[in-house]
């Protein structure tokens, strides 16, 4: 039996603790230190770890218990009221990143002509990387808030729209898997109804047992097979991201009786274990295999694109919804990282033949980028002593 995974695990823990405790030292979200261990220990620069079936089945159990986490601890109520914002803030922030992209994508290939590689560049820009930047309001304890609860809806919302564009550019592409546009969006709407018909009698069937039941214990367990139920069916029948699911999982179990003990015994579970080796893996999966003046521009050139279109669309969208003051910077900031949504959809695209592997590695210093800008400018714009709290934000519209 191959042990070696056992030192693989323990280095990703001692390092991204250290480096957390290092960033942590120089007011920086600890997130920032994980991705920059993971980084530092992969391919791109020491190559000590290199991403195992392991270590990647791992990241994706953290980062489904990263969302449904999150999900216990959104109000909904609060949820309800801001989710007008949050479609709004959603579409136009993938909307400016998708022309972005593809205005990127032309310039270089200096023609329209490679219209579906041009558009495809535009769709990678589009998701967002929700986890990230999660964690790191969780981390400054601004999640409960009026933008934090906007940033989070808009997130799983962005994914959505996401999924449906990737899928139709696929399948005009000739390269789909999935069916025809329509099918995908019926599919979508499918997971929804059927994640409020089990959510529904699970929360009732939850609360009156717990209400009888007085130890705790067996309740963590029962929440996390529900997660993991849902973030699978999800996935494997309705083509919805298993991070969706989890995140409905959660606030199913938000309004419960023992939603507070659930939460903290699955904080436990994520940062002992799971988180450490989620934000290390975006790291440690980047390999970057030659530079270049090209590589070098072009790269410049997306990480840029993609910084200022999220910002400015989710800002305008932010506008649109009536919210005003310091929280559209925040909205606009907590959408920017993409980590690895982005990597996937760019292998996706690679692997139909839609864009050239030339593509990846631009795509992954953006990645590694907007992973490590996004905590640093979220706990800069959220700590602003000058600015008015979030929770006396207008989102007067919104409603």
């Amino acid at each position: 039996m191959e042990i070696g995974f056992l030192v693989d695990l323990a280095i990703i823990l001692l390092s991204t603790k250290a480096l957390g405790v290092i960033t942590k030292k120089f007011q920086l979200p600890q997130v920032v230190g994980a991705l920059l261990a993971g980084l530092i220990l992969g391919p791109a620069v020491l190559g000590v770890i290199h991403e195992s079936e392991l270590i990647h089945d791992l990241a994706e159990l953290g980062v489904i218990i990263i969302m449904f986490s999150a999900g216990t601890e959104v109000d909904i109520k609060e949820l309800k009221k801001t989710g007008k914002a949050s479609l709004i803030v959603a579409a136009f922030g993938v909307v400016i990143p998708l022309l972005g992209g593809f205005l990127v994508s032309s310039l270089f290939n200096l023609s329209f002509k490679p219209l579906m590689e041009n558009i495809f560049i535009g769709v990678i820009l589009t998701a967002t990387s929700v986890s990230i930047t999660v964690e790191t309001l969780q981390e400054i304890g601004k999640l409960k808030t009026r933008a934090g609860t906007i940033i989070l809806g808009a997130a799983i919302m962005d994914d959505v729209l996401g999924l449906i564009i990737l899928t139709f550019i696929m399948g005009i592409s000739g390269s789909g898997e999935g069916g025809s546009f329509s099918i995908v969006l019926i599919k979508i709407v499918l997971f929804f109804v059927v994640a409020v018909l089990v959510g529904i009698p699970f929360n009732k069937f939850f609360n009156s047992y717990g209400k009888v039941h007085k130890k705790k214990r067996r309740f963590p367990i029962f929440a996390l097979a529900f997660c993991l139920f849902l973030a699978f069916i999800g996935e494997k029948y309705f083509g919805v991201a298993d991070i969706a699911g989890a995140f409905i999982a959660g606030l199913v179990i938000s309004t419960t009786v023992h939603s507070g003990y659930i939460h903290r015994r699955f904080e436990i579970l994520s940062y002992m274990l799971l988180t450490p080796i989620f934000f290390a893996s975006v790291g440690i999966s980047i390999e970057i295999t030659s530079f270049s003046w090209n590589f070098v521009l072009l790269a410049l050139a997306i990480t840029t694109m993609a910084v200022l279109t999220k910002i400015l669309g989710s800002m305008l969208g932010a506008r649109l919804s009536g919210i005003k003051g310091p929280d559209t910077l925040r909205i606009g900031i907590g959408m920017v990282a993409r980590s690895e949504v982005a990597l996937i959809v760019t292998n996706k695209g690679v692997s139909a033949g839609i864009i050239p592997p030339s593509y990846f590695a631009p795509i992954a210093v953006m990645v590694i980028i907007t992973s490590i800008v996004t905590p640093i400018l979220l706990k800069i714009v959220f700590s602003e002593k000058k600015s008015k709290s979030l929770n006396e934000g207008g989102i007067n519209a919104a409603a």
